[in-house]
């Protein structure tokens, strides 16, 4: 369990994310599946929370929906007070670009683009002018200072993971989402990558929402939300 003078205090804050009753399915020739049925909670700010369960639970499927990335068939996602889904794409995309930060256990790096220009990219589609000292700066913090200039194709696994810290840490966002950030690396480097991501989080006060099988990454978050067959079963 976190320590609890780690634990932000939201006695008086507003939701950076509400998800209510949220439903998603889907249907084909052999009839309905509900992956998620009519989910429920809170996400405040400065906030780390993991959401678990097992494969085919409906993890994954929760995180596109917050990041407005997939719709639901019913239901509402607020961020920071906005309907996502009152908004058409565009604005979605907007408000995602403006408030939220991503990273993927696959890495999602632009393979054509060298770290540097892969940690510039979303501020230089911010129209950010300073775009390219930001990035720098950033990915010195996580350790990649002298490997700016190098492609994904050459940076080992963790490094480019860093880049995809990095980048997802360089806008600033209110809110990170991570979808199983250590799955593809080895324990020895997730573990690394793990200390840096929650450094950056503490370091800028975002909200952390990482989908997760590890049970002790689970456990170094402030809350978690276990999915059983597409619906909430504890929230602890």
């Amino acid at each position: 369990m976190p320590d609890s003078s780690s634990v932000p205090s939201t006695a008086h804050a507003e939701p950076i994310i509400a998800v209510d009753r949220v439903h998603k399915s889907v249907s084909d020739s052999t009839g309905t599946l509900d992956i998620l049925r009519d989910i429920d909670f809170r996400l405040m700010p400065r906030e780390t929370v993991a959401i678990v369960g097992a494969s085919g639970s409906g993890k994954s499927t929760l995180l596109s929906i917050i990041a407005g990335l997939d719709t639901p068939t019913r239901g509402t996602v607020r961020l920071a007070g906005q309907d996502l889904f009152a908004l058409d794409e565009d604005a979605r995309a907007a408000l995602r670009g403006q408030k939220m930060g991503f990273v993927f256990q696959s890495f999602q790096l632009m393979g054509n683009l060298t770290a540097l220009e892969n940690v510039m990219l979303p501020l230089e589609l911010a129209g950010d002018r300073g775009a390219r000292a930001a990035a720098q700066e950033m990915l010195a913090r996580v350790g990649l200072g002298a490997r700016l200039n190098h492609y994904p194709k050459v940076l080992s696994g963790g490094e480019q993971q860093r880049v995809a810290l990095a980048r997802a840490f360089v806008v600033q966002p209110a809110v990170l989402l991570a979808d199983e950030p250590t799955g593809s690396l080895d324990f020895a480097t997730g573990e690394t990558v793990m200390q840096l991501m929650f450094e950056l989080n503490r370091e800028q006060g975002t909200t952390l929402v990482m989908v997760t099988h590890d049970r002790a990454i689970a456990a170094r978050c402030d809350r978690r939300i276990l999915i059983e067959a597409g619906s909430v079963s504890a929230i602890d």
